[in-house]
């Protein structure tokens, strides 16, 4: 993994919530029931972004991952209004990953132990490419912030070539010559280009 310091790490993930939240914000009343991804709709994909979240502050306290903690159902996790679902889930983590020592821990994963580090760029990865999702399924703006795509690339050249089945889409060959950002978003399974 590339060398971020806690502070860096901790100021990339605050800047991709926000890149996820201006998405959130910018999404219109009819259009939380259009496709997003494959089976998905921008509500559920909001939803699975607010899940993410609500895992981290329990996660940094030293609880297992342990399926069905959290509401599956989009209308469960995102209630009446997404955007303060969302909101309320992102300040949570935020805050819980800016504890003194939360960085130097070992959160317990669905794939076992990982470095709080790790968990932390993996979020921050998550919550760019979904940020694309969300901004290409209604319309917006596209363009993601450079030092994210940075990171998160960081992140995606440690995954398997073939992806992870499940979480994963495998990578699409694309030009090494192409874009950060279109390398990223083909890593991630996205078409870019």
């Amino acid at each position: 993994m590339a060398d971020f310091s806690p502070v860096e790490l901790l100021e990339l993930f605050q800047r991709a919530q926000n890149q996820f939240t201006d998405r959130v914000d910018a999404v219109d009343p009819d259009q939380w029931e259009d496709p997003s991804l494959p089976g998905w709709t921008v509500a559920d994909l909001v939803a699975h972004l607010v899940s993410e979240q609500l895992w981290v502050p329990p996660l940094l306290a030293g609880e297992p991952y342990a399926e069905g903690r959290f509401p599956d159902e989009t209308t469960d996790l995102l209630g009446n209004d997404p955007f303060v679902g969302w909101e309320s889930a992102a300040d949570d983590a935020l805050s819980a990953f800016a504890e003194d020592d939360a960085l130097v821990r070992t959160v317990h994963l669905e794939r076992g132990p990982t470095p709080a580090t790790q968990y932390i760029l993996e979020m921050t990865s998550d919550l760019t490419v979904h940020a694309w999702d969300l901004a290409h399924a209604t319309g917006g703006d596209t363009e993601l912030d450079g030092e994210l795509v940075t990171a998160a690339l960081v992140f995606a050249e440690q995954l398997p070539e073939g992806g992870v089945p499940g979480l994963f889409d495998p990578p699409l060959d694309v030009s090494s010559s192409a874009s950060p950002q279109t390398r990223l978003l083909a890593r991630f399974g996205r078409k870019d280009f």
